[in-house]
């Protein structure tokens, strides 16, 4: 028999023997016998994601199994039309490619396609006929997941549809005891982005939802948070004793977060047209990157602590004053330039897109979180199409030293910047100050850095990977609450109303950028006027 350390001796049965190197740690799980309907699956989401996902999981042996996945779109194709589809998406856009044949093969017979209309029942009744022969010839036990990565506008019929058919019937209510024997089949609804268009379609998406569902049935997925750094953001701050005490006010000047592409609106200027980059990018990714970064340290690692400090953050984001409006919000639109070499056209010269618009490519905005921890430190975010390069990024600016030791001599202190790679090439940089070799005292800035890639010699796994997996798990720690959802369109849609102010009285301040560049002077004014920049990622 062994003795562990802090407890009591442990059984000689290899089962139940601990393991020293996990400890502290949640164990790998897999999930229960399931299956997942994918509505919308002819679309690009499920052929360039949510497929190729779904077979790396199975690659890597993290769903079970009997696990089938069943494909409903308006389309009528057959399964085996289906299946070939699919298999040459997992081949193009899989994490592990080209696909592994013997495990296709296994993987390939599970997956089915029933065509319908998302507004007629009849073709939801259809659906249930067919999960019930699935589930009863594969042996599988009733639970379900729905994903919805349909047009927004569908959203709430098949949710309606889904309960008309009693497709996801609502779980007992929390606080009931729980009966003996084993728990009753699961049906969870993922919602893709974008969650309402502002605060009062966000409420009303949230009704209809909820007249159906449970909150607990709801995953709004919003895929940054499935990236391996935003994760490691809550591992980072309350798993490392030297970081927390200094994340904040106290120590930190500013705050810089940093969403760009390289792309422009490419097919997609029609969708553009009616989001713009504050709904696109601020409202959801970069305002929930925000809150990760900026909460207080949750009383458990359980979903529901984590997404009460989240909301805490949010409903903490001081309203823009009117009289500081133009110093505090940017916005733009990119002009003709060149991207990787290439001459590039304009905004208003993208197809499906209105010659005359005003929808902003770019935003930056200066904001404020009115809490004990960050009082006075200022976050700037910036986000826009046709910007050099791709990259998402935080970089947090800490004070400067307070005693200027080497500053008499002449020399240019930096202050210190910890940057926290989102995409691509994963990862967290810390840049401080070091003395050149020599004789003479001088200094210059160098930079620790820790890769996902050359540190654990694996590639992350892809965002969604992570968040289908964890639904199936029932653990919806890294999906949007609507309470969330609500407290970021509150203060996202001030800013939405202040520019349909400005349009009607014919006030229309929106710059352009040429494409291939870093946004408009205004964003850089928008530092500059604090004694500031931006940081280039």
């Amino acid at each position: 028999m062994l003795d562990t350390p802090g407890g009591p001796p442990a059984s000689s049965s290899p089962s139940v023997l601990p393991n020293p190197l996990r400890e502290g740690l949640a164990e790998e799980r897999v999930p229960e016998p399931a299956v997942m309907v994918i509505f919308g699956a002819s679309g690009d989401l499920a052929r360039r994601k949510l497929l190729p996902a779904l077979y790396s999981l199975t690659r890597d042996r993290l769903l079970p199994a009997r696990f089938a996945i069943v494909g409903f779109a308006r389309r009528a194709v057959s399964d085996d039309a289906f299946r070939e589809e699919m298999r040459a998406a997992c081949n193009e856009f899989a994490r592990r490619r080209p696909i592994d044949p013997e495990l296709w093969a296994a993987f390939s017979r599970n997956i089915f396609y029933q065509p319908g209309e998302y507004e007629d029942l009849a073709s939801f009744l259809s659906l249930k006929q067919r999960l019930g022969d699935i589930e009863r010839d594969l042996g599988l036990h009733g639970n379900r997941v729905f994903y919805l990565a349909t047009p927004p506008s569908s959203f709430a019929p098949v949710i309606r549809n889904l309960g008309q058919a009693e497709l996801a019937p609502k779980p007992p209510p929390a606080t009931a005891p729980k009966p003996p024997g084993p728990p009753p089949p699961f049906a969870r609804v993922i919602i893709e982005k974008p969650f309402g268009t502002d605060l009062e379609t966000a409420r009303a998406l949230n009704r209809d939802v909820h007249e159906t569902l449970d909150e607990r049935q709801i995953y709004r997925i919003d895929h940054y948070l499935g990236k391996e750094t935003v994760q490691n953001l809550l591992v980072f701050r309350f798993a490392n004793g030297i970081f927390e005490p200094i994340w904040n006010n106290r120590f930190v000047d500013h705050v810089q977060i940093t969403g760009a592409e390289s792309i422009g609106v490419e097919a997609r200027g029609g969708y553009f047209e009616q989001a713009g980059s504050m709904r696109d990018m601020v409202q959801n990714h970069l305002l929930q990157v925000l809150s990760l970064f900026a909460m207080e340290p949750p009383i458990a690692f359980d979903p529901d602590a984590v997404r009460d400090e989240k909301l805490k953050v949010l409903k903490a984001l001081r309203a823009i004053p009117e009289s500081d409006f133009e110093r505090q919000v940017v916005r733009a639109q990119y002009a003709a330039g060149s991207s990787a070499g290439q001459a590039v056209p304009g905004y208003r010269q993208e197809p499906n897109v209105s010659p005359s618009s005003t929808t902003e490519t770019f935003v930056a905005l200066k904001l404020f979180i009115d809490s004990w921890r960050w009082a006075g430190v200022p976050f700037y975010l910036r986000s826009g199409k046709r910007l050099p390069k791709r990259v998402t990024e935080i970089a947090v600016h800490f004070k400067e030293a307070p005693h200027l030791l080497f500053g008499r001599r002449g020399e240019s202190i930096r202050p210190n910047v910890l940057a926290i790679r989102i995409q691509p090439d994963e990862g967290i940089a810390l840049n401080f100050g070091s003395k050149l070799p020599g004789p003479a005292m001088e200094i210059a800035p160098v930079s620790m850095e820790f890769r996902y890639g050359s540190s654990f010699g694996v590639e992350p796994p892809e965002a969604y990977e992570r968040l289908l997996l964890d639904c199936l798990l029932g653990d919806s720690t890294l999906f949007t609450r609507a309470d969330e959802v609500e407290a970021s369109w509150t203060w996202v849609s001030r800013i939405h109303r202040r520019w349909a102010e400005d349009a009607a009285a014919g006030r229309v301040d929106l710059a352009t950028y040429p494409a291939g560049s870093w946004g408009p002077p205004a964003a850089d004014r928008l530092l500059t006027a604090d004694g500031r920049a931006w940081r280039l990622p």
